[in-house]
C-alpha cells in the first residue's frame, strides 16, 4: 500500500518521466510502491521516499557506483540483479531523465521503440 509520502516522492519522478513523452510509459504499483512500466515491463520503482530503484545493465552498475557513489548504490538485495538504487536528493532532473530513458529503451518492446523513432 502506498503512502502519501511515497506519492509525494514519486511526483518528481513521474513529472520527469512524463515529460520525456516515451510511448507506453505508465505509472503503476510494484511491491506496494509507485513504479514506472513500459506497457507491462517493469522499469523502476520507488523503494522508499528517498530511493528509486531503476533498471540498469549489470555491467554498468559498478561503473556508476564507483564514479558517482553519492548518487548510485546498491544493497545486498540488489546484488546480481540489473537494478541500481538512486539517492533522489543527489540526482539532477537531467540525470534522472537520462536514466529513465535508458531503462525505457532497454525494456520497451521493439515495436514500441519503433514508434518513438518514427516521431
Amino acid at each position: 500500500m502506498t503512502t502519501d509520502t511515497h506519492d509525494d516522492a514519486f511526483e518528481r519522478i513521474w513529472r520527469i518521466a512524463d515529460a520525456l513523452n516515451l510511448p507506453e510509459l505508465v505509472r503503476s504499483t510494484t511491491h506496494g510502491t509507485p513504479s514506472l512500466k513500459v506497457k507491462t515491463s517493469f522499469i523502476g520503482r520507488l523503494k522508499d521516499k528517498d530511493t528509486f530503484a531503476i533498471y540498469c545493465p549489470l555491467e554498468e552498475k559498478p561503473l556508476l557506483m564507483d564514479n558517482v557513489p553519492n548518487i548510485y548504490f546498491e544493497t545486498d538485495h540488489y546484488k546480481g540483479w540489473p537494478y541500481i538504487l538512486i539517492h533522489l536528493d543527489a540526482i539532477s532532473d537531467a540525470e534522472l531523465a537520462h536514466r529513465i530513458k535508458l531503462a525505457w529503451h532497454a525494456k520497451a518492446p521493439a515495436k514500441v521503440r519503433k514508434t518513438l523513432a518514427a516521431d
